[in-house]
């Protein structure tokens, strides 16, 4: 029997996933590794996700991380907290994304946590904090997020 997304999620950070084990969420995504993210801690309706920043990879043509990398890592772990609150035959996508740039970056372990602020049937809201290992808020990123069934969940 599958586990759920929530219990694959914490025993893929636990480091006891046993071969074999699975979810119908495939983790990590592609992008982690492209990347560089992990998953650190997850809960219900929310998740941190962590990363080392390195501007050889990383940077825009101003030196500094590109903000791209900061609005995929926030879209990553607000779509990981989703994930836990779905039930079989849920899926979701992005409806928006919207960041504010605080302070620049160069090279940094940074975090994203997200929590929800609202959880609704169809429609919710998170709110990512992005922050370096010295606790500076680098970013603030909003997103809203709806939850599909039926042929709309088909495929994803």
């Amino acid at each position: 029997m599958p586990l759920s997304i929530l219990e694959h999620l914490q025993k893929h950070i636990d480091g006891t996933l046993a071969p074999g084990e699975s979810s119908r969420m495939a983790y990590p995504p592609p992008i982690a590794a492209t990347l560089g993210f992990r998953l650190v801690a997850i809960e219900e309706g929310g998740a941190t996700l962590e990363m080392r920043t390195d501007p050889s990879r990383h940077a825009n043509p101003m030196g500094t991380i590109h903000g791209g990398v900061l609005c995929d890592i926030a879209d990553a772990a607000i779509g990981t907290a989703h994930a836990v609150t779905l039930k079989e035959g849920e899926s979701f996508t992005s409806v928006d994304l919207r960041i504010n740039f605080f302070r620049p970056v160069w090279e940094a372990t940074i975090r994203a946590t997200a929590k929800a602020v609202h959880l609704g049937r169809t429609t919710s809201y998170y709110e990512c904090a992005i922050t370096r290992e010295d606790g500076k808020l680098l970013a603030m990123v909003t997103s809203t997020v709806m939850t599909l069934r039926g042929d709309q969940s088909t495929g994803r």
